[in-house]
């Protein structure tokens, strides 16, 4: 029967050279020169952390890394900006955490909206994968159609199709 599998992975080498990138875009800017900036990526939490002098230099940084991002094929729901950023005395920081993997209740969730949609096709969480299979091709290809429009706040790719 062909299956595949749903997964949201993010490429660690992409990841870097997007930081990387926008480390030495930010501090070629005009309006960045002579400011405390520091953009580091922890490649093991899978964590960014961002410090810069003001709430805005903060909101212009996670804008460049997001349309850097979008440049290197990095979607742009791998970054959690639901951390707060912080004062610190002179400096505003914020940890950027990378969302790599599906966590569970996001795969119950992904689960409900295939079976709520009627369509003809089994589905299985394992892990940090979500493996759909079904009789036909063309089921699976609508799975995939209709995955693309829900909003479920993560990136996902679809891998491993086998007919």
């Amino acid at each position: 029967m062909p299956s595949f599998d749903m997964v949201s992975k993010v490429d660690l080498q992409t990841l870097d050279n997007t930081i990387n990138t926008v480390a030495r875009e930010i501090t070629n800017r005009f309006d960045f020169k002579g400011s405390h900036v520091v953009i580091e990526l922890n490649k093991k939490d899978f964590t960014i952390n961002l410090e810069a002098d003001s709430d805005m230099k903060l909101s212009q940084i996670r804008d460049v890394m997001i349309s850097r991002g979008i440049k290197q094929g990095l979607a742009p729901e791998i970054y959690d900006f639901s951390k707060e950023p912080f004062q610190s005395g002179k400096i505003v920081k914020q940890p950027v955490t990378v969302r790599n993997g599906i966590k569970q209740e996001d795969a119950k969730k992904i689960v409900k909206l295939i079976k709520d949609s009627g369509m003809k096709v089994q589905v299985a969480i394992m892990d940090d994968i979500i493996r759909v299979t079904g009789k036909k091709i063309d089921d699976l290809q609508e799975v995939i159609q209709a995955s693309k429009s829900w909003n479920v706040g993560i990136a996902l790719q679809y891998v491993n199709m086998k007919s």
